[in-house]
């Protein structure tokens, strides 16, 4: 059988044909790629048909339409699925489906990306499509007022993921009733069997502890399936579907076997698989287009994240010290944020239950209505994030630093995604003293320069960190600042400029002996140490390195070029893929005199103390600065 139609809102006799249509090009588009899930496509092709024809509030000819609903595959091995859809909804064709999928150069690719703009986020990464919904949705409510529904299609064994239950948990705290997920519980994961399997009643019972309303319903039923789907817009709450299927339903030969997963069937099976579905289809299906509707004007909950409006006026002025006062750059991240935020109404901030270290309360006191407190969820606080950033807001996430690592696989999908999130990390390094290793971020300047296009950004002093905190409102890709617990003097002067890709030479002459280099509170120790070796008739010059992802491979040059190749950097960080890395990487790929470099940073694994202790511990204070200067000059 083929058949070419184009068909709107159809009945469910059309949709039944629209789901083997699915499936068989599920099963068509993996074996012409020699690789995929068609296995894991075919069981949610009766839930995606019944969707994409009925339900779905979709204009696909104006994607980036504000009152479309959203389709995130949380589940996004089922790439054959989605590209099948896009096929019925005629924004594909056949022979791109056929051609491009998985191929070098496509934009088909294994697991979905926004390279197709019918794609908000990239997924594939598992436990990561419900919780970008979350923030999708959350800018449906509170901040866009629109009354389009975020539908997600989960994996059931992706629900062994601790992030589908943060996002649960924050949906229900947020009363999302915009978000609908769907949980394709197959029972069957890569290995065999998931933990749960068909138990229903446990998938229901967690996921009404975390304050879903829930439907239990056979995935395979088209009447079952339509009349679920049609009760989501009157939810109070998020809603959790959760649809029993078979994989590799509608082909009896894989049908409920745990050896198909990800892998495409072999031509000959692939034919009889063809031929059992009713052979191939080429309906074009498009359901309902959005109506554009606006919701009321909705409020925040009450509760804990919910601060007070402040009464003191707000200012759009950058905020400015007098050069010598003692400022911690995390307040100075909250202050700068606060301005920022007053001129660009775009400017979001999120939390993770640190904000009156982090000083982002300061932004959740002044704008209350654009501030998202995530608690103790560092997962669900990037993953926020993006989904705000997919709606075109500006979001600035921030934590103790220490704790975005367990974010890590979030900022790395972000990425991917091609978002544009801010990320602030306080309380870095052991300069926080006596909390202790688990509090000292000492990866994350690494962590954050091996993210593709990423920014990281390490002021010194207050002026340079609101400098910076404006630039990041530009700034496309992931940029990441990291900020200081301690407070230290303000080195600049209010109209100092701070280009991203620079530096900052502070001390320097025609005739400079060595040259120190550091990065936030070391730049401070260098500055002491310069003074000592003055005293001893050694004249160093000192770079401020604020931006060490661009770096400022110009000025590291002349430095070098200047000071014979003498170089002493101090970072408080680990010895790998921070600011040492970063220099040598930048001098090394240029033509630089021969280089005698000393780096030096946190070696062994710190304790408790306080950090004027722990930086003299570690080596990385002042005088070990200008140790290893009188070393590198033979003094």
């Amino acid at each position: 059988m083929t058949a070419t139609n184009s068909i709107n809102q159809p009945d469910l006799d059309v949709v039944a044909e629209l789901a083997a249509q699915l499936r068989v090009d599920s099963v068509r588009s993996s074996t012409s790629a020699g690789s995929g899930h068609p296995s894991s496509s075919m069981s949610a092709a009766d839930v995606l048909a019944v969707l994409l024809a009925r339900h779905l509030h979709y204009d696909w000819d104006q994607p980036d339409h504000p009152a479309n609903d959203h389709l995130i595959f949380s589940k996004g091995h089922a790439s054959p699925l989605i590209y099948s859809v896009f096929k019925a909804a005629g924004v594909i064709d056949d022979e791109e489906l056929m051609t491009g999928y998985r191929r070098f150069g496509q934009r088909l690719q294994g697991h979905p990306t926004p390279i197709l703009p019918w794609v908000d986020v990239a997924t594939g990464s598992l436990g990561q499509g419900l919780p970008d919904g979350v923030g999708v949705a959350l800018a449906g409510k509170y901040l866009d007022r629109a009354d389009y529904t975020v539908w997600v299609l989960c994996g059931d064994g992706e629900m062994a993921e601790g992030s589908m239950w943060e996002a649960l948990d924050k949906a229900s705290y947020y009363k999302l009733n915009n978000l609908v997920a769907i949980v394709d519980v197959n029972r069957l994961g890569q290995r065999g069997e998931t933990d749960l399997g068909w138990n229903l009643d446990s998938y229901a019972a967690r996921a009404e502890a975390f304050g879903a309303r829930v439907g239990v319903i056979d995935g395979h039923d088209l009447t079952g399936i339509d009349e679920a789907l049609a009760t989501v817009r009157d939810a109070d709450r998020p809603v959790v579907i959760l649809a029993r299927t078979v994989k590799g339903k509608g082909f009896s030969e894989i049908e409920n076997s745990p050896d198909w997963h990800g892998k495409p069937l072999p031509a000959d099976l692939a034919e009889r698989a063809i031929t059992e579905l009713g052979g191939e289809r080429h309906l074009t299906v498009r359901g309902p287009l959005p109506d554009g509707r606006s919701t009321e004007t909705v409020e925040v909950p009450a509760g804990d994240a919910t601060l007070p409006t402040t009464t003191e006026p707000v200012s759009a002025e950058r905020p400015s010290w007098n050069v010598g006062d003692k400022v911690a750059t995390r307040k100075a991240y909250g202050d700068a944020l606060v301005a920022v935020g007053n001129g660009n109404d775009k400017v979001v901030a999120l939390d993770g239950e640190v904000s009156n270290s982090t000083y982002a309360v300061e932004f959740a006191h002044a704008f209350p209505d654009r501030y998202f407190e995530m608690f103790i969820a560092e997962q669900q606080l990037v993953a926020a994030a993006t989904g705000l950033a997919v709606r075109g807001y500006i979001p600035f996430a921030s934590t103790f630093a220490a704790f975005l690592s367990r974010a890590y696989d979030f900022i790395r999908m972000g990425a991917i995604s091609g978002v544009d999130l801010r990320l602030v990390g306080s309380h870095s390094g052991i300069e926080i003293g006596a909390d202790g290793p688990s509090q000292m971020a000492l990866e994350d300047l690494a962590m954050m320069r091996a993210v593709h296009g990423s920014t990281v950004l390490y002021p010194s002093d207050a002026a340079s960190t609101a400098v910076l905190v404006e630039a990041m409102v530009a700034t496309t890709g992931i940029s990441y600042l990291r900020t200081t617990r301690g407070a230290y003097p303000v080195l600049y002067r209010a109209d100092e400029q701070f280009p991203i890709g620079g530096s900052k030479t502070l001390r320097g002459s025609d005739h400079d002996d060595v040259t120190l280099i550091g990065a936030g509170v070391t730049v401070h120790e260098a500055l002491t140490a310069a003074d000592e070796l003055a005293a001893d008739g050694i004249t160093a010059r000192v770079i401020d390195a604020y931006s060490i992802k661009p770096i400022d491979t110009a000025a590291l040059t002349a430095a070098a070029e200047a000071t014979g190749g003498r170089i002493v950097i101090a970072e408080d960080h680990h010895p790998e893929g921070g600011l040492g890395s970063a220099i040598v990487d930048a001098l090394t790929a240029t033509a630089t005199p021969p280089l005698s470099i000393t780096h030096l940073a946190v070696r062994d694994m710190p304790g408790s103390g306080s950090g004027k202790e722990l930086l003299d511990w570690a080596g990385i204070d002042h005088t070990a600065m200008a140790n290893a200067a009188r070393a590198a000059i033979g003094k």
